[in-house]
C-alpha cells in the first residue's frame, strides 16, 4: 500500500471516529460514554482509538479543538470585514459569544470541556486558538490610539480575555442562551470602551 493511500485511510478512520464520538458525547457526556461505545459506533476496533488518539480523551480533546479551530475561523471572518479596530473587537466578541449558544461549542467546549480536561489544559487549548486574536485585537487599538499605548497588550489582553471567557462559561449555563448573549455583548463592550484612554 503506497505512503499517500495509508495516509487517506488513517485521515479517513480519525474523521469517522470523530463524527461517530461527536453525538455520542452531546448526548449523554463525556463521563457517560465508554471507550468500548465510541470505536462499536464507528465500526471499528479499539485499537484504532488508541492508535490515532491514545484513547478516549485524546478523542473528546480532538473534538474541543476542532470547535475552538471553528470558532477562532469565524471571529476572525467577522473581524476583517471592519477596518475599525474597536468595531472589529467587538464583532469579534459578539461572534464569539453567538458561537457559545450552538449547542456543539456550547456542550463539547464550554460545559464538558473543562470538567473532562481539567481547567488547566482546557484554558491552555482555548488560548491556544483564540487568546492570539485578542491581543492582535488589543495591539492594533493601542495603534489607533483606542486603548492606552503605554499600558502592557499582553496584560490588556489577558484582562479582556478573562473577561471574555468568563462571560462566555456565563452564556453557556444561562436558561436563555440568546437573551443572555445580547447581555455579556454589551458588558464586553462597556469593558472594552471603559478601557480607552
Amino acid at each position: 500500500m503506497s505512503t499517500a493511500k495509508r495516509e487517506l485511510d488513517a485521515a479517513a478512520t480519525r474523521e469517522l471516529l470523530l463524527r461517530s464520538a461527536l453525538p455520542l458525547f452531546l448526548q449523554r457526556g463525556f463521563g457517560q460514554v465508554s471507550a468500548e461505545e465510541l470505536v462499536r459506533s464507528a465500526g471499528l476496533s479499539r485499537g484504532a482509538l488508541y492508535h490515532h488518539f491514545d484513547g478516549k480523551l485524546g478523542l473528546f480533546r480532538e473534538l474541543v479543538s476542532a470547535e475552538q479551530v471553528k470558532a477562532a475561523r469565524r471571529m476572525r471572518a467577522v473581524m476583517a470585514d471592519d477596518t475599525d479596530p474597536l468595531q472589529s473587537a467587538i464583532a469579534g466578541a459578539r461572534e464569539f459569544l453567538r458561537m457559545c449558544c450552538g449547542r456543539e461549542y456550547r456542550e463539547i467546549v464550554l460545559l464538558q470541556g473543562p470538567i473532562a480536561l481539567g481547567w488547566d489544559e482546557w484554558r491552555s487549548l482555548d488560548h491556544e486558538h483564540l487568546g492570539g486574536l485578542v491581543v492582535a485585537g488589543v495591539r492594533a487599538m493601542q495603534r489607533e490610539g483606542l486603548l492606552p499605548p503605554q499600558a502592557s497588550p499582553d496584560l490588556l489582553a489577558a484582562a479582556l480575555y478573562g473577561a471574555l471567557t468568563e462571560l462566555s462559561l456565563v452564556v453557556a449555563h444561562a436558561p436563555d442562551v440568546d437573551a443572555e448573549l445580547e447581555r455579556a455583548a454589551g458588558v464586553f463592550e462597556s469593558v472594552l470602551i471603559g478601557l480607552g484612554p
